[in-house]
């Protein structure tokens, strides 16, 4: 890290690169439609963005580097990364667009939810078994499965709205856990 910041990189130049990988492994996962092998592409990028995730943020306690322009763009960037790298779902066969739609609307309000703690004067909430890590997770998961030939057709939607009943879930936590550290305050 201490070379990272040395070559005048911040955590907010991780946060905007995190953004536009996740753009290109969008782009390489629709390549993967056609040849399976990008998909093992998308994999390791998907390792390489969690780094970068947990870089910014390392980066930013570390060297006294926070702001609250960092905060937001990370917040947002999180938002913006699972969009650019998960829409591409939606090309699947046996997967409906309205219901990406809906997981990548579900996957900004839990986002949202988590920074709702830090709103109203609370912690940031983490709370749910599908944060973004969960996500990219899943998301890892099937691209292995995609990678390997592995057909997902009968199983796609179900995975889905299994995930996406996963955050619901974490969303509900993460509001409840926010209402009543604020009814503790």
């Amino acid at each position: 890290m201490v070379g990272l910041r040395d070559a005048g990189i911040t955590p907010n130049h991780l946060t905007f690169l995190a953004i536009g990988l996740s753009g290109a492994l969008g782009a390489v996962f629709v390549e993967g439609l056609a040849d399976r092998r990008w998909f093992w592409v998308v994999v390791v990028g998907l390792l390489l963005r969690m780094m970068l995730n947990a870089l910014d943020g390392m980066m930013a306690r570390e060297f006294e580097m926070t702001s609250r322009a960092g905060a937001v763009l990370n917040e947002l960037g999180d938002v913006v990364s699972d969009a650019l790298v998960m829409w591409p779902l939606a090309l699947l066969p046996g997967v409906s667009v309205g219901w990406v739609g809906t997981f990548l609307w579900l996957a900004a309000v839990n986002e949202y939810a988590g920074v709702l703690g830090a709103a109203v004067g609370n912690a940031r909430r983490y709370e749910g078994p599908m944060g973004k890590s969960d996500r990219t997770l899943v998301w890892g998961l099937l691209c292995i499965a995609l990678g390997a030939g592995v057909d997902i057709e009968p199983y796609a939607m179900l995975g889905l709205q299994v995930v996406m009943g996963l955050l619901v879930w974490s969303t509900l936590r993460r509001v409840a856990n926010t209402l009543k550290k604020s009814k503790e305050s």
